[in-house]
């Protein structure tokens, strides 16, 4: 993994700002219970919202859309001005931007949100991410966000769209290409993680089995200890010196 230099950074923003007002969720969804993507979204709908039904179930916004409330820089308590809101969407648009957590934390959840990324782009969803590490990414779990055919880690299973970075492997075929939204569901319940990407299930896994155990020791996570085991945490979004865009965050507690 590498950092762009800023040119290059300032050439994706100029590129994804004029995708961000031509593209929408798009494909069809496979039937089975794959179609299962949490609160549903269109070109038609305003982005950033909840229905009535949305509420009643018990979903809520992480991102309003307008504003930068309820998200910080992780360590800090202040949030970055690499991060800004355009266009309706959480986006990384500068050099230090640093990674983001929610100010909040969550132990059993649904999160769903979109993402998109510039050609050859970068970036990842945390879950039950813990202060407690001097790095994100040494304590939780990461779903990869990723421009597969122009990044070299799109090049591996393990480290493409939708992986659970490092230890387990997404599908080919399913991450849409540089410049197009992609809809993200991630389940989180004790010990079950599953994530979905576009209307399909690609990754399921139980934290602390045997399995786990046994690939977590064939990574370059053996390294820290904490990894994976803080049962509740914030939901991070990861600066890997790219642009990047989030819109439609929602979450909802699961008992």
């Amino acid at each position: 993994m590498t950092t762009k230099s800023r040119a290059h950074t300032r050439a994706g923003l100029a590129f994804s700002l004029a995708a961000l007002s031509a593209c929408g969720p798009s494909a069809d969804a496979a039937p089975g219970d794959d179609v299962e993507v949490g609160p549903e979204t269109s070109p038609q709908e305003v982005h950033n919202t909840l229905t009535e039904a949305e509420r009643a179930e018990g979903w809520r916004l992480l991102f309003d859309g307008e504003t930068l409330e309820g998200w910080r820089v992780f360590g800090r308590e202040e949030m970055s001005e690499g991060w800004a809101v355009v266009d309706g969407s959480l986006t990384r648009v500068a050099g230090g931007a640093r990674d983001i957590i929610t100010v909040d934390q969550f132990r059993d959840f649904e999160l769903t949100l979109e993402w998109m990324v510039e050609e050859g782009g970068n970036s990842g969803i945390f879950i039950r991410a813990s202060e407690e590490v001097d790095r994100i990414f040494e304590g939780a779990p990461e779903m990869q966000v990723l421009d597969d055919p122009n990044h070299v880690d799109g090049g591996d299973p393990l480290t493409s769209a939708g992986a659970n970075y490092a230890l387990h492997p997404a599908p080919r075929g399913v991450v849409r290409p540089a410049g197009e939204w992609n809809q993200v569901r991630v389940r989180v319940q004790g010990n079950q993680v599953t994530h979905w990407l576009n209307g399909q299930q690609i990754v399921d896994y139980e934290l602390w089995s045997d399995d786990w155990k046994a690939r977590l020791a064939e990574s370059k996570f053996t390294e820290w200890p904490e990894y994976g085991t803080y049962p509740e945490g914030h939901i991070g979004l990861q600066d890997h010196g790219d642009w990047v865009a989030y819109r439609n965050i929602k979450i909802r507690e699961l008992s």
